[in-house]
């Protein structure tokens, strides 16, 4: 025999909004391009690289034997970085040094952290 036990109905709605704002689809498209652009071991390594440099600057030269990537390999990476606004690139002579863009990191951070 089953027994069926009644239930009470909650009168609140079903679909309640948090209040929090959505993040725009423009955003979201940005966004997307950054997050893609940051989703390679190498790329995270690389900014881990140069963020924790005192020097504010970080020669190609000096990301190849951490990374025991090729001169080619750290190039299309850093390049990928500077496209998506993560580092910016100065040529110093033959040399190309890469900083971290203020507040790029931030933003995405900020990006994905609840709206209140």
């Amino acid at each position: 025999m089953t027994s069926t036990i009644a239930l009470p109905l909650l009168d609140a709605p079903c679909c309640v909004s948090s209040g929090d704002a959505a993040m725009a689809p423009a955003e979201a498209e940005t966004l997307a391009k950054t997050l893609k652009a940051l989703a390679d071991p190498a790329r995270l390594r690389i900014v881990s690289i140069i963020a924790a440099q005192d020097a504010g600057a970080t020669c190609a030269c000096d990301l190849q034997e951490p990374l025991g990537l090729s001169q080619p390999t750290v190039s299309h990476h850093t390049k990928v970085l500077v496209d998506a606004g993560i580092l910016t690139r100065e040529k110093r002579g033959t040399w190309a040094y890469f900083s971290l863009v203020p507040g790029a990191l931030d933003s995405v951070a900020a990006a994905i952290a609840p709206r209140r």
